[in-house]
């Protein structure tokens, strides 16, 4: 008799909460730790929030956490976009000023396919999907984020990258009337983030366009952002206009600017602290049910991602290969 053993995001329907449950005001504006512009934004209406932006289809999917789904008044006030400033709330304040539409994203290096493409045309060869992903920031805090999406590997291979192509950069809209934070140089402008070859072609690995069934917010990376759920959040690119196939390396803004501190895989790891605080715990953003916004957890090796990307690791030393 065959017996299927589930993967570790596989759950049952009954094992997530709908989200419905979690936009309650009386959630929203209780806690510590958030802006208080992040929590005037979460002042809506005391029975349900409305989630912006246009609705789009999708189908569903067996990507779950055994967990409570992070607020959408949360998701979309308490983020990092620096190039719409530094304070978590600065990108739900200032990301409007971001053109979206029209969308186009150049693709160069080792494919066959090469040129400038219209967003539609790159997403409308795969049917949308949502996932229900954990994120785990470099700063010690988490949420669970229902995306919308498609694989990132069925984006690339569209591409036909060549066997020349070990890694796959991407690079971010850099537009600094548009952007104000990228008047100051936090940042060597344009932000840039990298993959391995077979990291960005894992399954799990994911280009989202939208979350809670809506179209991407521009403060959480409209129109089109990578979500990598087993890496730390600042490897997760938003806004991307640029995706290049090389043969080494590439250079990335975090490492650029603080290579002590933020490597190029930045692989979730309890065990390896950053330099400035401890990560083996993590407090969870709208984790903490109605009596408070926040609960800690232990942080998980990979995320809890480790039964489908540990052996694209087992050759290395993770602490040294940060």
């Amino acid at each position: 008799m065959l017996i299927r053993r589930p993967k570790s995001w596989e759950l049952k329907e009954n094992q997530t909460t709908p989200h419905g449950l979690y936009l309650n005001r009386r959630q929203l504006v209780a806690g510590l730790g958030l802006a208080s512009g992040s929590i005037a934004s979460c002042a809506m209406a005391e029975s349900k929030t409305a989630i912006a932006g246009r609705k789009l289809e999708f189908s569903s999917s067996k990507y779950k956490v055994d967990a409570p789904q992070t607020p959408y008044p949360m998701v979309t006030s308490y983020n990092n976009f620096y190039e719409f400033g530094t304070d978590k709330s600065d990108p739900a304040k200032h990301a409007h000023s971001l053109i979206t539409d029209p969308w186009t994203v150049t693709v160069e290096g080792h494919a066959n396919k090469t040129g400038t493409f219209a967003l539609e045309d790159i997403i409308r060869t795969s049917e949308q999907e949502e996932r229900i992903y954990r994120l785990r920031c470099v700063e010690a805090w988490s949420m669970v984020i229902p995306w919308v999406g498609v694989p990132l590997r069925k984006i690339l291979a569209q591409f036909e990258p060549t066997s020349k192509a070990k890694y796959v950069q991407f690079v971010t809209k850099f537009e600094r009337s548009q952007m104000r934070g990228t008047r100051w140089p936090v940042l060597d402008w344009p932000y840039v983030e990298g993959l391995r070859m077979d990291e960005a072609m894992n399954d799990l690995s994911f280009m989202a366009t939208g979350l809670y069934g809506h179209a991407l917010p521009n403060q959480n990376g409209a129109p089109l952002r990578l979500v990598v759920p087993w890496k730390y959040g600042f490897k997760s690119i938003k806004s991307i206009v640029k995706i290049r196939f090389v043969s080494k390396q590439p250079k990335t803004s975090w490492k650029k600017s603080a290579p002590r501190e933020y490597g190029f895989y930045s692989n979730v790891n309890p065990n390896v602290d950053h330099p400035r605080w401890s990560q083996s715990s993590e407090r969870v953003i709208g984790g903490g049910g109605f009596s408070s916004l926040f609960s800690r957890r232990n942080t998980e090796d990979f995320n809890g991602y480790g039964t489908e990307v540990a052996s694209l690791y087992s050759d290395m030393d993770l602490k040294r290969n940060y």
